[in-house]
């Protein structure tokens, strides 16, 4: 049922098979319903008017021949009688067998006869009379019409049938008037309606099974160049732009084959010029970064030399030897920063997980960033469950991730204090940096990430950070099958969470730690 229900769902002519199959089903049954109740009703009528026209000639033909011998001695009439019977139960070919009964007004069944007043009630087959619908011998005896009725009688030596019965009213010679009925069996009309029945519904299987293989046919042309067009597709996502779709015909599928191979050449020149600008680009990046080196070198070498001698310097000077090597170290950084940001854009950052100790290593970055904060005093406070929580990852990028993010919330804290939280579970940890300081606009936190973005442009950065700091967190992050969220409110600080697997490369199942954070007041 499985296999049916997904190939349902992943083909379309399944689909359209399927639904052509129901809805031919649906006409198809109605038709043959309809059609069906006009030919039993069609072949109950022939049989009736037949059957009763045979009757009225039967009763016809009774009251003729006792007519006739009116006045004749009982063994005429008991033999009249007798020809009556037997010439009122033959049957033809298209016919089935026939009973017959008489009964006499007003007296009870019997065989024998009263020599004074004889009594002719009979019944042939094994009749049982009082299975007789009583309306039917009520309308016989007081009318001279033919009367008839479908029933069902029962028999002595046979199961119960379904039969038409005609009756009308005769007089016999000596006798008095009788009630003469003709029993039909509907053995006939009941084979013939269950072979018109058979036929329809063999005709209606036979016909949903060629709608069903012309559908599949005709679907079959129009989806194998769908099908064809999705293969070239995802291999084009593989990276094989080679594929072009056949055409072998004028019509509209070979339109939509031809304008499919053009937007493939197109797509394949256009990514051509985009992998070649790239690979342009990220050269010139990592070029560059590896020239600016030597001369970053010299000048670090030089900068340092005068920065040693600020001392003997007038103070405008001095001054300017510490501005001249804070730069440098931010230029230094940024070269850095450029240098990873090629790798993440060319693929080939790859990870070098250990075991380590996440709480230690974040000791260790508060110490650093606390050190390298020369004109800021804030009090930086880390809360964690467990007194240690081992994981397996690059070392190095997790490092880099949580520096980022203390250096990120200590610029914008404004001598207020930072959080940092650690929650771990089985399968991941969430660490959380909380600062209280401007905050972020909801509306900035889709750009946050995003590469040399600042969420007010006026604002000078305070300790000369490279504005690609926090996309190369997130690519740490990511990289580690991981993630990063921020959230923050103005006036109200920020709060940066990063979750990462317990085993690098492994998929997280949650979030320990939500981005919003508890103590900000939650709306009612």
């Amino acid at each position: 049922m499985n296999r049916v229900t997904t190939r349902l769902r992943t083909s379309l002519a399944s689909k359209v098979i399927v639904s052509t199959v129901l809805l031919s089903l649906g006409v198809v049954w109605l038709t043959g319903s309809a059609l069906y109740s006009q030919l039993s009703d069609g072949v109950r009528q022939v049989n009736l008017e037949s059957s009763l026209a045979e009757a009225r000639s039967s009763f016809f033909n009774a009251q003729y021949q006792f007519l006739l011998i009116e006045g004749a001695k009982s063994s005429v009439i008991t033999k009249a009688v007798q020809d009556v019977i037997i010439s009122s139960t033959e049957v033809s070919l298209n016919q089935d067998r026939k009973s017959i009964f008489l009964n006499r007004f007003g007296t009870p069944f019997k065989f024998s006869l009263n020599i004074e007043s004889p009594d002719y009630s009979t019944s042939t087959d094994g009749l049982v009379i009082s299975s007789f619908p009583a309306e039917i011998r009520e309308r016989v005896r007081s009318s001279d019409l033919v009367e008839y009725q479908y029933a069902k009688v029962r028999y002595k030596d046979r199961d119960d049938a379904n039969v038409l019965i005609a009756g009308r009213k005769i007089a016999i010679p000596k006798s008095g008037n009788y009630e003469m009925y003709l029993v039909y069996s509907l053995n006939n009309q009941n084979r013939t309606l269950s072979i018109v029945k058979n036929a329809l519904l063999l005709t209606g299987f036979a016909l949903i099974f060629l709608i069903g293989l012309i559908t599949w046919l005709v679907v079959r042309q129009v989806v194998r160049p769908v099908r064809e067009a999705a293969n070239i597709a995802q291999k084009f996502t593989q990276g094989d732009f080679s594929q072009r779709m056949k055409v072998e015909s004028s019509d509209e599928i070979a339109t939509l084959g031809t304008a499919f191979n053009d937007m493939a050449l197109s797509l394949e020149s256009q990514i051509s010029r985009l992998e070649n600008l790239s690979r342009v680009q990220q050269r010139f990046v990592s070029d560059v970064s590896h020239e600016l080196r030597t001369p970053l070198t010299t000048l670090r070498m030089a900068s340092e030399v005068i920065y040693s001698q600020k001392e003997s310097f007038d103070p405008t000077i001095a001054r300017s030897s510490e501005l001249l090597v804070a730069q440098l170290d931010r230029f230094e950084r940024l070269l850095e920063d450029l240098l990873e940001v090629s790798r993440f854009d060319a693929e080939v950052a790859i990870l070098e997980p250990v075991d380590f100790d996440l709480i230690r290593l974040i000791e260790r970055c508060i110490e650093d960033v606390r050190a390298s904060a020369h004109d800021h005093v804030i009090a930086i406070t880390i809360d964690h469950e467990t007194e240690d929580v081992m994981i397996k990852a690059d070392i190095r990028r997790v490092e880099r991730i949580m520096r980022n993010l203390l250096s990120n919330a200590l610029d914008h804290a404004e001598d207020k204090p930072i959080n940092v939280s650690v929650i771990s579970t089985r399968t991941e940890v969430a660490v959380g940096v909380r600062d209280y300081g401007t905050g972020i606009e909801p509306s900035a936190l889709s750009r946050i990430f995003d590469r040399f973005w600042r969420a007010d442009p006026s604002r000078a950065r305070v300790r000369g950070g490279t504005g690609l700091g926090l996309s190369i967190a997130l690519e740490d992050a990511r990289l580690h099958n991981g993630e990063l969220d921020a959230w923050g409110m103005p006036g109200e600080g920020a709060n940066f969470v990063l979750t990462l697997p317990r085993i690098a490369g492994e998929q997280i199942s949650g979030r320990p730690i939500r981005p919003q954070p508890e103590d900000y007041p939650q709306k009612i």
